[in-house]
């Protein structure tokens, strides 16, 4: 089903469902000087900028972001090294910050009143945490994070391998999209009625780290580690290479045997993360197209890779990339899990009449008028303090099967986890990958596994921004 486009900046006929995309240099940070040198010490300011999203002759975007950069500086660490994280708030509201994907203390997950005290503005937090997978993974608020994510507040965590593979350039792209206006400024309708009840908030401007460009320099014969994340909120992305066979190597930071995608399309729900290794095959001086063909009918050039007059690196053999050594994940026992059904409902066309909400079965008009249209296991989620939906005893193994009886898209996060998916409409997965995000189709189950060995509250939403501040969030607990 097509997104709700908005009107808005017209380039190159981005009005017509064609858009263009850039890549840009990502924003490295650096060190702090620590005492204790075990420690690897950064700091992030949220806070108003402006910035050239789209470019001449539009003037600058203002955006919320992290130490003035769409996206925020990239905190690269190594797998198994402590970070501390010191945040200061500069917006005028409260903020937190989530490490999306890394299986961290509880206290540091941040999740406000969940997990810890909301950043006031003015005021500064500390998150200080160990990095146990190697990976690609990522951070944003979890305050308002349909308005504070969509403004522009993420970034990059990348914690690199002890023995990576070999590859000649490693290279994230932060796919995103914004509502903009003509003037380029960002539309404020955040949290309308209208993408709460559907696909969410889709913009009608596609960035890639956060710039407008047209392309992409490579070199004949030069292999690429591309790092995806999508961090729009609600935008679907489906990247065909042309000319080109990217091999995925790691889903949400977990490795996972190299293979090509199906039907050689790239699909990233928002909020997931995949590595692809391309061979660059093509010839010197030759291009091919990068296109996002998700929404039916509505496939647009999200950049192209340029080939250099260079000589050839080399030449490649017909031979896939090298699997990634495993993370530390505690395997699942299918055997003696635990199994619970999840129910995801509600939204437009979904025939929802009436839900849980603050402990009382409510009609969906009231709902609505608090502003919530989504359910789990028929229960309409208020802000983030939240009863339990399970409790899970510690180390034991869970069985999840999750399902989507409604008529649109969900990318489900469980917090502090990363889990195994073992089937999709009762169907063995092939590859059994580790994720922390499952893009759930409309009407569609899928069965989830995982250990549940990291005690605390733990939120378990869409990852569709809009859906989640509409009701489709819970808790689930490990004791």
């Amino acid at each position: 089903m097509a997104p709700n486009e908005s009107r808005g900046v017209d380039r190159r006929s981005f009005l017509a469902g064609t858009a263009c995309a850039a890549m840009a240099p990502l924003w490295p940070m650096s060190a702090l000087s620590s005492s204790d040198a075990s420690v690897r010490e950064f700091s992030l300011s949220a806070g108003q900028a402006q910035v050239p999203l789209v470019g001449a002759p539009h003037p600058d975007t203002p955006v919320w972001c992290y130490n003035g950069s769409v996206p925020g500086p990239a905190i690269r660490v190594s797998q198994g090294e402590r970070v501390r994280i010191h945040v200061e708030n500069g917006l005028r509201e409260d903020t937190t910050v989530h490490w999306h994907g890394v299986r961290l203390p509880n206290a540091m997950d941040g999740v406000p009143h969940l997990t810890q005290k909301p950043i006031a503005p003015g005021e500064r937090f500390t998150y200080e945490f160990v990095c146990p997978d190697a990976g690609t993974f990522w951070y944003h608020p979890h305050q308002r994070s349909f308005e504070q994510v969509g403004r522009g507040l993420y970034g990059a965590l990348i914690v690199a391998e002890s023995s990576p593979p070999a590859v000649d350039r490693d290279v994230t792209w932060i796919l995103s999209d914004w509502r903009l206006l003509k003037n380029a400024a960002i539309s404020d309708d955040f949290g309308n009625m209208h993408d709460v009840s559907h696909n969410g908030r889709v913009g009608n401007t596609v960035t890639v780290n956060g710039r407008i460009r047209e392309t992409f320099a490579v070199r004949a014969g030069e292999r690429i580690r591309l790092r995806l994340v999508n961090a729009a909120n609600a935008r679907m992305f489906a990247l065909e290479f042309a000319g080109h066979q990217p091999w995925i190597i790691a889903m949400d930071g977990q490795p996972v045997e190299p293979h090509v995608p199906e039907g050689n399309r790239m699909v990233l729900g928002p909020a997931m993360r995949a590595d692809l290794v391309i061979d660059m095959r093509g010839k010197p001086g030759q291009r091919f197209t990068v296109t996002d063909a998700f929404y039916r009918g509505m496939a647009y050039r999200l950049l192209d890779l340029v080939y250099s007059d260079e000589v050839p690196v080399r030449t490649f053999a017909d031979e896939p990339p090298v699997r990634l050594a495993a993370n530390p994940l505690a395997e699942p026992d299918l055997k003696s899990a635990e199994r619970h059904e999840i129910v995801f409902s509600g939204g437009m066309m979904g025939g929802m009449m009436s839900a849980m909400m603050d402990g009382k079965q409510t009609d969906i008009r009231t709902l609505m008028h608090n502003g919530l249209v989504w359910a789990v296991n028929g229960i309409a989620a208020k802000g983030h303090m939240l009863k339990p939906l399970l409790t899970l005893d510690r180390d034991r193994s869970y069985v999840l099967e999750l399902v989507n009886d409604t008529a649109w898209h969900h990318p489900m996060h469980l917090h502090g986890h990363a889990f195994r998916v073992i089937s999709r409409n009762g169907t063995p997965t092939q590859h059994r990958e580790w994720l922390d995000t499952v893009l759930l189709d409309p009407r569609e189950r899928a069965e989830i596994a995982f250990v549940a060995d990291n005690p605390g509250d733990w939120m378990f939403h869409c990852h569709i921004l809009e859906h989640q501040t509409g009701g489709m969030m819970a808790v689930v607990r490990v004791v």
